[in-house]
């Protein structure tokens, strides 16, 4: 079943961890509380107490809750099942509406720039990538998300290109010479915001995309997770 939020009700959550970071963030109308912080493999451990703070900290508590926006990927397996888990724990006891946002996409909507190639480190010498433009107020998706080694991104058009995300701090020098000059500048050390998708989120909800708790999932573009031995 999909959901519509009316606009005036803006109190959602959102939980990304997708990387070595967790992000949270908790809207309250206008008022955006966010939290990230560096959380290695503790994120099961650790995102409920923090989130927990922010809802205190925002003066809600989730019953007060309209809408839950997770990261959705691609990223780190274990980490996308995590944000989606509780995600689906916290909509399921409240019979709320959940969003899947993506991680490329939360990059790009952080980084202040209308043309953005979104990149995250995804190990074992590839990277998780997609392009988007801003047009209109809106994003569009120039190449989806999907995995690459870094020598073989997919090209875009034009210069003035934002490069985000950790694939450029790992792979930067490829990718230098994969975009040639078509990038202005990079920031490596982004990471998916949780308040970024908070945005997204609520342009999700109010256009109807909200889907129950029992549909949300994780976006995996990657079938395997470990190299074999005659691979490494």
């Amino acid at each position: 079943m999909r959901h519509r939020i009316p606009a005036s009700a803006v109190n959602l959550v959102a939980l990304e961890t997708s990387t070595e970071y967790c992000s949270l963030a908790v809207s309250r109308g206008a008022q955006v509380f966010g939290r990230s912080f560096h959380a290695g493999q503790r994120h099961s451990e650790l995102a409920l107490p923090a989130l927990r703070e922010l809802l205190l900290r925002a003066g809600l508590e989730m019953r007060a809750i309209d809408g839950i926006a997770y990261g959705a990927g691609p990223g780190s397996f274990t980490g996308l099942r995590i944000a989606c888990g509780i995600a689906q724990g916290l909509a399921l006891a409240r019979n709320l509406p959940t969003a899947g946002i993506g991680t490329l996409l939360a990059l790009a909507e952080d980084c202040g720039a209308d043309k953005v190639i979104a990149c995250l480190d995804a190990r074992m010498g590839e990277v998780y990538h997609a392009a988007y433009r801003k047009s209109g107020g809106k994003w569009i998706e120039m190449h989806a998300p999907a995995l690459y080694r870094p020598e073989t991104v997919p090209q875009v058009e034009g210069g003035d290109w934002v490069g985000c995300g950790s694939g450029f701090r790992v792979h930067g020098a490829v990718l230098a010479r994969c975009y040639g000059g078509r990038i202005a500048r990079t920031d490596a050390d982004a990471i998916p915001h949780a308040a970024a998708m908070l945005r997204l989120a609520l342009e999700v909800f109010a256009a109807g995309g909200g889907v129950d708790a029992a549909a949300a999932a994780p976006l995996y573009v990657r079938d395997k997770v470990a190299l074999k031995m005659n691979e490494r």
